[in-house]
């Protein structure tokens, strides 16, 4: 298994790899599956999806899973909701309350938020609407003792995905109680160069995300694509960074194997970027 390195960086895996396919109908309920499967592939972490949980929905479950799994951590959960409205609605806020109390059974976990790609449209209300949203979250969260970041992604239908959007609500988190989760293959897919871009926004960086792009369309198996993860790493560990950085492949090969392809990361990371940490 991957270990802390001297600088603190630990590498995780996202579990997203496994939902591409059929909207995550073909891998339900196989959490403990990729559990296993991120273990043998050396991550140190993983990062779950709090809507697609399955039999491990219950903390205790899931504590015993990782457990067996020689000490796996829960590098953070990934939390989606629409955050649509003027203030959380009812909806909204009971599923907060809910990932904030499975949160509370792993203490430094992330609660790591992500809006759900509706559209471009209404884009500056929604994006005022959203930073408000997310900064009204991460304040409970914080008296929780829970750590919340953003992570903005890159469909077209999504309205954090152009160097615009993301000065807009970068600049508008509470940086006291939420920060930013980079994720530098929806960077190069928004149009903006990653390492550049987290330079700009450095100071709210507290999660990161690792995927390749290629641009044929999108995205492509790690270190196959155009992504200069090695300079990215190696800013990050200079930048004195301590903490996860969470692989979560989106390659057109790894719809039909995830495995296959976690496991490929888990070995490229071991030969291309540990060293540098």
């Amino acid at each position: 298994m991957v270990q802390t390195s001297s600088s603190g960086i630990r590498f995780g895996s996202e579990v997203y790899t496994w939902f591409m396919k059929e909207n995550g109908l073909a891998h339900a309920n196989r959490l403990h599956h990729m559990i296993d499967v991120i273990a043998r592939a050396g991550f140190a972490g993983i990062q779950p999806i709090f809507s697609w949980m399955g039999d491990l929905s219950d903390p205790l479950r899931l504590a015993d899973s990782l457990a067996s799994h020689g000490g796996l951590d829960l590098a953070a959960m990934s939390f989606v909701l629409d955050w649509n409205h003027e203030g959380e609605t009812q909806d909204e806020l009971r599923e907060a309350e809910s990932v904030m109390n499975f949160l509370g059974h792993f203490p430094g976990a992330l609660l790591c938020v992500v809006q759900m790609p509706r559209g471009r449209f209404d884009v500056e209300v929604r994006q005022k609407r959203l930073v408000g949203n997310l900064n009204a979250l991460a304040r409970r969260a914080a008296d929780r003792g829970i750590v919340t970041t953003f992570h903005p992604n890159s469909p077209e239908a999504s309205i954090a995905r152009t160097r615009e959007d993301y000065d807009f609500l970068l600049n508008g988190l509470d940086s006291k109680v939420i920060g930013w989760t980079p994720d530098v293959g929806h960077i190069i897919n928004g149009g903006m160069d990653p390492l550049e871009t987290m330079k700009q926004y450095a100071h709210l960086i507290n999660h990161v995300h690792y995927k390749d792009w290629d641009g044929d369309p999108e995205f492509a198996v790690m270190g196959e694509g155009k992504v200069d993860f090695p300079a990215i790493t190696t800013w990050l560990r200079d930048s004195g960074f301590p903490g996860w950085i969470v692989c979560e492949d989106e390659g057109e090969r790894a719809v039909d194997d995830p495995d296959g392809v976690t496991l490929q990361d888990g070995a490229w990371v071991k030969t291309h970027l540990e060293p540098l940490v």
